[in-house]
């Protein structure tokens, strides 16, 4: 849950804030990087598995799709090198590459592609792009190297979605293996995992070598943004993604690192189970977010870096309408709305929290907003492995988290998702725009999707945060702008 991301805070690093100078054990590395991130993958298979993080490892370095999804949000080619639309806008056909070969030496040919996405399919809601494979009504080889898509209705955003990574294309001799012993069309091979790290190594069979400069990379998850800091400052990180808000104040003045801050299409959010009572009341789900200051929890917590959201979009997002005023902070309105549901106080419900600094840093503060209404917060950490099998299987009262995926709203049509909103209306919506032609009625529907979501308070939705690298001085190719969260080696180099 969640490209272009997240960032948070906790009481900072004693030594960054004594002024302890960093130490730099070695300078930058003509052919190797160590990339941090907070959440470790439990799997390798972006198709079959909701956590985000798995794309940030392997999506363009190990997993390749159709499309690429460049910094600024276009949409290119990758493993097809181009593709047309029909009239009626209900006929893709991509023509692949002819020179792709998977690790193991198989070929990449319209059959295995065919395959691929009849796989997708069949995985229904475990892979994120359910909707939008839903809507193939038929793919097929036309030849070894064309595979023609027949949609139910006009997709226009489907080239963007298989660029994502829940669309990459596996092979049908190694897609069994994925999620453990991954083998793609990539750059490089996943070598080993020692000690929970990710080890790439350069794959010297890949289409075009002259392109990839990184021969190795290491990806490194730390969850605790002190000990972060700490290895950026012994120089034993190339990369810090996400970095604490509290800690960027110190790098910023580090001759040897930079900080990058672009836009993110993160949605945080205080995720509410609509299967327990009383939450399954509009009037406490209401009452919930009138409670939330959200400009004092950007304030607070991400140090400023974001902005405050009322609904599941981001300001980035095509026809973007800006939902905060439908539910406004007011705490005397909430504690109304909870006499009116006939909720005595102390409601006393639990906020899971995983670990991820917004979350540990955002966790008590929220619990400080329902406390002032009369909602008593009992605060529940849990690893990365825990929150998904426990929360995302609908297991929790409440939740605060980042959901990362670029227009992602179709999950709200999902009654068996984790926050297991059912709401036949809007299904309907989401139906309606997606078979819209006219683009009046597509941006007027998407403006009553993005409404319909924020007066029935699904969620509590709070910020979209700032996309906030650490970066060592001289690493090249690392984007601000995360329209996809990929962390794409190939990519990266040293000049």
């Amino acid at each position: 849950m969640i490209s272009r991301r997240t960032l948070l805070s906790l009481p900072l690093v004693a030594a960054a804030a004594a002024g302890v100078p960093f130490r730099v054990a070695a300078g930058p590395r003509d052919r190797s990087l160590v990339i941090c991130l907070s959440l470790q993958p439990e799997a390798l298979d972006p198709t079959s598995s909701a956590a985000a993080v798995i794309g940030e490892v392997v999506h363009a370095n190990v997993f390749e799709g159709l499309t690429r999804i460049e910094e600024n949000g276009r949409v290119g080619p990758l493993l097809a090198r181009s593709w047309s639309l029909s009239d009626d806008q209900l006929r893709y056909r991509f023509q692949l590459r002819p020179d792709v070969r998977f690790h193991d030496g198989s070929s990449l040919d319209a059959a295995v592609v065919v395959y691929s996405i009849e796989r997708a399919k069949a995985l229904g809601h475990a892979n994120k792009l359910a909707a939008t494979f839903a809507n193939i009504a038929a793919v097929r080889a036309v030849d070894a190297q064309t595979v023609e898509l027949v949609l139910h209705h006009a997709d226009a955003f489907l080239p963007f979605r298989l660029g994502e990574p829940p669309a990459v294309i596996l092979h049908p001799d190694s897609a069994a293996r994925a999620a453990h012993a991954p083998i793609g069309t990539g750059p490089y091979r996943l070598t080993r995992r020692p000690g929970g790290d990710i080890d790439l190594q350069r794959w010297e069979a890949f289409r075009e070598p002259e392109r990839i400069r990184i021969d190795q990379a290491t990806f490194r998850f730390i969850p605790d943004p002190e000990w972060q800091v700490q290895e950026v400052m012994e120089g034993r990180v190339d990369m810090l993604f996400r970095a604490a808000p509290t800690s960027i104040g110190r790098f910023e003045a580090s001759r040897e690192y930079e900080v990058l801050s672009g836009s993110s299409s993160g949605k945080g959010m205080v995720a509410i189970n609509h299967r327990r009572a009383p939450l399954n009341d509009v009037r406490i789900r209401r009452a919930l977010t009138h409670a939330i200051d959200r400009e004092a929890f950007i304030r607070e917590v991400l140090h400023g870096r974001g902005r405050a959201i009322g609904s599941h979009f981001v300001p980035t997002d095509p026809n973007y309408v800006n939902l905060t005023a439908v539910h406004p902070y007011d705490p005397e309105q909430a504690r109304a709305l909870l006499r009116e549901a006939g909720v005595r106080t102390p409601l006393e419900l639990d906020l899971t929290l995983p670990p991820t600094p917004y979350a540990l840093a955002g966790g008590p503060a929220i619990a400080r907003a329902l406390q002032a209404v009369g909602i008593r917060i009992r605060l529940v950490r849990v690893s990365w492995a825990e929150w998904m099998s426990g929360v995302f299987q609908g297991r929790f009262d409440l939740s605060l988290i980042l959901h990362v995926e670029p227009l992602d709203y179709a999950i709200y049509t999902q009654p068996d998702y984790y926050f297991g909103y059912d709401s036949p209306v809007f299904r309907s919506l989401v139906a309606q725009h997606a078979a819209a032609v006219n683009p009046r009625q597509h941006g007027r529907l998407f403006r009553q999707i993005q409404r319909h979501l924020a007066n029935d308070a699904v969620n509590a939705w709070i910020f979209t945060p700032e996309s906030i690298s650490v970066v060592r001085k001289g690493l090249n190719g690392v984007p601000m702008d995360y329209p996809v969260v990929t962390h794409d080696v190939g990519a990266m180099y040293w000049g």
